[in-house]
């Protein structure tokens, strides 16, 4: 079993370290909100003081982190200074293409081995060690990060090299994004024509216009038990995150020219329903702000 390192530990990160944790390994975290430790603390993790002291003995360490600029100022202000020669560096924030493939060059010119393997399948998933890993990095460094990504996962993904990870989750979720948008429109539309969600579900369910979005998350209360709707819209995965998601693919499209119409004018409604206050409520209530033609 191995020691290991876990930098960030939110709603991802602890309940990732928590599976890592219960598989044998030896988790010491550290994360700027102290509470968040001490909850890695009392589930049989140890507490770090700082990122140096959390890698310094590490022969893995593993990052969650928010954004770009916070991967990089962990990586190249601390870790690199003061994790082992040999520890095996995986990064799971979901960042920009071109920020983790500059971290990981770094990483590879200081000796290190690192792949980028951000998640998808939100807390539940966190949880239950059930993600999907989407892995950029060279196949010797995978084979070396599947046994621990395999302990927070079941779909363990090798994309390419460095930064296709990143590259995979962007493209996914501004899938994603669009849908959910697409399902609101159509199930709001439904009901304002007098058709029943239930019938409408069962119709679309399984039928050519079935995706994720409607059959296992379905933003309108009833059909699906499991789903955000129907719990209030607690947040699985928050629309403040799906629209810094859906920002990231707006900065990848326009790195390489590509037109993403559909892309653009969802990222304008998810931040049109977080100036009305729904951030930090799970993207697939856009369906209230839909519903109500606002």
């Amino acid at each position: 079993m191995a020691n290991i390192a876990f930098i960030g530990l939110g709603n991802m990160g602890l309940p990732m370290a928590k599976n890592l944790i219960e598989n044998g390994h030896s988790v010491k975290g550290f994360d700027l909100v102290p509470s968040l430790v001490e909850k890695l603390c009392n589930i049989g993790g140890e507490a770090a003081d700082s990122v140096s002291n959390c890698v310094e003995m590490a022969e893995t360490v593993i990052t969650m982190l928010p954004e770009g600029k916070h991967v990089e100022e962990v990586y190249s202000g601390s870790i690199f200074q003061s994790a082992k020669e040999n520890a095996l560096l995986i990064d799971c924030s979901t960042i920009d293409v071109e920020t983790s493939r500059r971290v990981a060059l770094k990483a590879k010119e200081l000796g290190f081995e690192m792949v980028d393997a951000p998640v998808s399948g939100g807390t539940g998933g966190a949880e239950a060690g059930t993600l999907t890993f989407m892995v950029g990095g060279d196949n010797q460094t995978f084979e070396k990060s599947r046994p621990f990504l395999e302990v927070m996962g079941s779909n363990i993904v090798h994309t390419g090299g460095a930064g296709n990870g990143q590259a995979a989750k962007i493209c996914n979720n501004m899938i994603l994004g669009i849908s959910m948008i697409a399902v609101s429109e159509s199930f709001s539309m439904a009901e304002k024509l007098g058709l029943d969600a239930q019938t409408l579900f069962d119709i679309t369910s399984s039928s050519s216009s079935q995706c994720w979005a409607m059959t296992s998350y379905l933003p309108v209360p009833g059909p699906v038990p499991t789903s955000p709707a129907n719990r209030d819209y607690q947040p699985g995965f928050t629309a403040a995150m799906m629209a810094k998601d859906m920002r990231l693919a707006a900065d990848a499209a326009s790195s390489v020219g590509q037109k993403t119409d559909l892309a653009s004018n969802a990222l304008k409604l998810y931040q049109k329903y977080m100036e009305l206050g729904g951030g930090s409520r799970d993207f697939s209530g856009i369906f209230t702000m839909i519903s109500e033609g606002k």
